[in-house]
């Protein structure tokens, strides 16, 4: 599966309490119920008036279809082409370990 960064602008999201995101969870898990297994919510980070929402799915129709079945917009999403972090700086390259 591919994996996607979805940015949601939700006014005011960043406000929620922890029992309105249960909530939220409990929508998205239901739509996921109904797709699964060709998509997964891993996790989603939220701010002001947006999340983040990361994902693995077969492909982006599967991320709008979530969208429309739990009512939360999708109003970007991207796919990720590389995953990097601060381990990556020692890491030995693909490259040169093929030398």
């Amino acid at each position: 599966m591919r994996k996607y960064v979805i940015e949601r602008e939700i006014p005011g999201i960043g406000d929620s309490t922890p029992a309105q995101l249960r909530i939220g969870a409990e929508r998205s898990n239901e739509a996921l119920a109904r797709l699964a297994p060709d998509v997964q919510w891993l996790e989603s980070y939220v701010v002001a008036d947006q999340t983040f929402c990361i994902y693995l799915a077969r492909d982006e129709k599967l991320i709008r279809d979530h969208a429309a079945l739990s009512g939360f917009p999708a109003t970007r999403i991207h796919e990720v082409r590389a995953v990097f972090d601060p381990a990556t700086a020692t890491a030995p390259c693909a490259s040169a370990a093929r030398k």
